[in-house]
C-alpha cells in the first residue's frame, strides 16, 4: 500500500493508500500528451510503474514511456485490458468508437472502471460501442496537467460506485485538482472554464506583454514581468482561498482608492470585461455542445 493522509477534493495531494493501492492495475489506451502527463504524474507521486501500461497504434509515443518511465507498452490495444482494474480511454474522439469495438470482448470476465478523456463523446455512446453498461467516468482535463497543475472536471455514470469514484479522483489528482459535476451536460461548462481556460489566460498575458512593449520594455523583460505576475497572482489566490479569502477580497486589497490599480480596474469595467468573459465562455460551452451533438449524429 502507498500511504499519504488527506486526499482532499479540489486540492492536489499525493495518494492515500486506502483509496489508490498498488494492486490497482491501470492501462491507458492512447499515449498522447495527456496520457503521458497522467502516467508521469502517477509515477512522480510514487505509484509503481509495474501497475501501469499503455497501448497505441504505433511506438512513437510508447517508446519514451517504456524507456523513461518503465511501464509496459504494446501496439495492440487489447493487450492489457483483460487484466486491468482501470482502463483510461485517451484517444482522439473520432477514434474512440473503433477502439471500443476493438476491446469490447476483452473484459467479459471482469468489470474495470473506464475513464474517458475524449472530448464530446457521451457516456451512452461509449457504453453502446462497448456493448455493456460499464462503470464510466468522463473527464475533461486541461493542458497545465503537463506541469502537474491541471484542473479536471469529472462526471460519473450511475454504474460507478463510491470506491471507483475515489479511484478516478485519485488518478486525476496526480496532475492537479479535481472537481465533480452531477450532470453530464456540465462537462461542456467544464470545457468553458477549465478545458479551454488556459488559452484565455495566455491571451491576457500576451496582451499585457504587448502593452508593456508599447510602453517601452523590451519583449523579454515584459514577458518575465507578465508571466511571473500571472503565476504569483494565481498562487496567491489559491493559497488565500484555503484560508477563506476569495479573489474578490484580494482584488479589493490591492485596489487602493484613487490609486494606480483602481484606474486600470475602472478601465476594464468600463470596457465590459466581465460581459466579454461571460460571452466568451458561453460561446465555448455552446460550441462544445454542438460538437458533442455532431459526434453523436456522425456515430449514430
Amino acid at each position: 500500500m502507498l500511504h499519504k493522509p488527506g486526499l482532499i477534493q479540489r486540492t492536489f495531494t499525493k495518494f492515500s493508500g486506502d483509496i489508490l493501492s498498488d494492486t490497482a492495475r491501470i492501462t491507458f489506451i492512447g499515449a498522447g500528451n495527456m496520457a503521458s502527463c497522467i502516467i508521469g504524474g502517477l509515477i512522480n507521486n510514487g505509484y509503481p510503474a509495474a501497475c501501469l501500461s499503455a497501448s497505441a497504434r504505433s511506438n512513437t509515443n510508447l517508446t519514451p514511456l517504456a524507456e523513461e518511465l518503465g511501464i509496459a507498452t504494446s501496439t495492440d490495444n487489447s493487450a492489457f485490458v483483460q487484466n486491468s482494474d482501470v482502463v483510461i480511454l485517451a484517444v482522439k474522439p473520432q477514434n474512440l468508437q473503433s477502439v471500443c469495438e476493438e476491446i469490447r470482448t476483452e473484459f467479459t470476465s471482469r468489470s474495470p472502471l473506464f475513464i474517458s478523456i475524449a472530448a464530446g463523446v457521451a457516456c451512452d455512446s461509449i457504453c453502446s460501442w462497448l456493448q455493456q453498461d460499464v462503470a464510466l467516468v468522463r473527464c475533461m482535463p486541461n493542458t497545465p496537467a503537463k506541469v502537474l497543475a491541471g484542473a479536471s472536471g469529472l462526471y460519473a455514470n450511475d454504474k460507478v460506485d463510491s470506491t471507483q469514484k475515489q479511484l478516478a479522483q485519485s488518478i486525476l489528482a496526480a496532475v492537479g485538482s479535481v472537481s465533480w459535476v452531477e450532470e453530464e451536460g456540465m462537462i461542456d461548462s467544464v470545457t468553458a472554464i477549465a478545458g479551454s481556460g488556459p488559452a484565455y489566460f495566455f491571451l491576457f498575458i500576451e496582451a499585457m506583454i504587448d502593452a508593456g512593449v508599447a510602453q517601452g520594455f523590451d519583449r523579454a523583460t515584459a514577458e518575465t514581468l507578465a508571466i511571473q505576475t500571472a503565476f504569483g497572482a494565481s498562487k496567491l489566490a489559491k493559497e488565500s482561498l484555503q484560508n477563506g479569502i476569495d479573489v474578490v477580497e484580494l482584488r479589493r486589497r490591492v485596489t487602493s482608492p484613487k490609486g494606480t490599480t483602481e484606474q486600470a480596474i475602472l478601465s476594464f469595467e468600463h470596457n465590459n470585461l466581465r460581459s466579454t468573459v461571460q460571452q466568451a465562455m458561453d460561446a465555448c460551452r455552446d460550441r462544445a455542445q454542438e460538437l458533442a451533438k455532431l459526434m453523436a449524429e456522425t456515430k449514430a
